[in-house]
């Protein structure tokens, strides 16, 4: 099936960066094509490639009073019309398998949530959609056994898949990043993917939500790049104090356009001046 969209089947770790960019969850369909739109005329300005990024279900959420989305069909229906009247990918979240003949009608990308990276039939059933697979990668898993959720995913026959680095859980409340899980998982060959903004979260940082601090997103970004990656992946709004979940990790879009233009600058050079290799 892959997707209409055939500079997605061109993304590689040595091509031009491109970014996948969105709200956290569908708070309405106005709110998401405000945010398209915005996005769309950036990415026309600054030249870059971008998926559409929002959710319908927040499953995993630390308390049953969290805010969850809108559902299936009414964010499906979003997302078709985001992709539609701006002629870009989307990427949604899948979280069990029953999900995914409903949103691979839909999305060009299936994301698999990193809590959610080794269920073995939730990747062998996503892989035979045909679409791209987005795995992230637990905050709890070796960048070495990521390899065999690819042979999940492949064991379908379908070879697109995508690796996702957001963290690792250290300690109570709190992620890190390991910079050494990029060229580790550039060895299998696949497409990488930074989420900057889960990367700061504080999980239940608040009690009965989680927390975060996306002032050091642009930092985690910039190291990430250097590596040599296919993606950024940040989530955005127009006002964060005002979102359901994870107000504290997007960016603002008013801070949106310069960041980018670092990030492709930065990764220009780092793609024609890539790090030595040593023995």
């Amino acid at each position: 099936m892959n997707s209409k969209f055939a500079w997605l089947n061109d993304v590689s770790n040595d091509k031009p960066i491109f970014f996948i960019l969105g709200p956290c969850v569908i708070e309405s369909e106005e709110h998401v094509l405000k945010i398209a739109d915005f996005l769309k005329n950036l990415s026309e300005k600054l030249k870059f490639k971008f998926v559409f990024k929002s959710s319908f279900d927040k499953a995993n959420r630390t308390s049953a009073a969290g805010y969850r989305g809108i559902g299936i069909d009414a964010g499906l229906e979003i997302l078709d019309n985001v992709k539609q009247k701006f002629e870009v990918p989307v990427i949604t979240d899948i979280h069990e398998s029953s999900h995914i003949d409903k949103v691979s009608a839909v999305a060009d990308i299936l994301q698999i949530p990193a809590f959610l990276c080794r269920q073995t039939d939730l990747l062998v059933a996503a892989g035979k959609s045909g679409r791209y697979i987005h795995v992230k990668k637990g905050q709890f898993v070796t960048p070495e056994s990521m390899e065999y959720a690819i042979k999940k995913i492949e064991s379908s026959g379908n070879t697109n898949v995508w690796l996702c680095e957001r963290g690792y859980t250290m300690g109570y409340n709190n992620l890190v990043v390991d910079y050494r899980n990029f060229p580790i998982m550039k060895q299998f060959d696949k497409p990488i993917v930074f989420d900057a903004t889960h990367a700061v979260q504080r999980p239940s940082g608040m009690g009965s939500c989680t927390s975060g601090d996306r002032l050091f997103v642009p930092n985690l970004a910039a190291a990430a790049i250097v590596q040599g990656i296919a993606s950024v992946f940040m989530e955005v709004h127009d006002n964060p104090e005002t979102a359901p979940c994870d107000g504290p990790n997007m960016i603002r879009l008013s801070d949106l356009e310069r960041l980018l233009k670092y990030l492709i600058d930065l990764d220009a050079f780092a793609k024609n001046n890539p790090a030595p290799q040593v023995k």
